[in-house]
């Protein structure tokens, strides 16, 4: 009989759903994802520079150096371009000078940098040239023609 009761009891058990325990529930304290900041900057560069360096040999219409600001002045043989790039317009050895700035007197911009400087300073602009080869000679059947 004992045994019968123990039985029934287990069995109880079993079925019986088990008791309620109390549970902490956490909620989120900060939001999923959402937006972010610093999204900017993430252009490619602008390749600005010197693309031929001194004693490059170019062809007419090459590109020698593309700025954004005047970093580098056409000299002789060298044409600017519309967005300030230097071009040859000879074909030619590629050649760089410094030569000393000196500004027009009704520049009042150029003339009022050039009184702020120290006394004996000088200013300096970087020319780039090209200096013309000559061919070394036609073929005898192009000449004919």
């Amino acid at each position: 009989m004992a045994l019968a009761v123990l039985a029934l009891r287990t069995r109880a058990a079993l079925l019986s759903p088990p008791m309620a325990t109390p549970l902490a529930v956490r909620c989120a304290s900060k939001k999923t994802g959402g937006s972010s900041k610093n999204l900017g900057g993430k252009s490619p560069g602008k390749h600005f520079g010197i693309k031929k360096m001194e004693g490059h040999y170019v062809h007419a219409g090459n590109i020698l150096g593309t700025q954004r600001h005047f970093r580098w002045h056409p000299g002789a043989h060298v044409g600017l371009g519309k967005r300030k790039y230097l071009y040859a317009l000879e074909e030619g050895i590629v050649h760089y000078t410094k030569d000393v700035y000196v500004p027009n007197p009704s520049d009042l911009e150029a003339m009022d940098l050039v009184t702020k400087l120290p006394k004996g300073a000088v200013l300096y602009k970087t020319f780039v040239h090209v200096v013309p080869t000559k061919p070394e000679g036609t073929f005898k059947l192009v000449a004919m023609l």
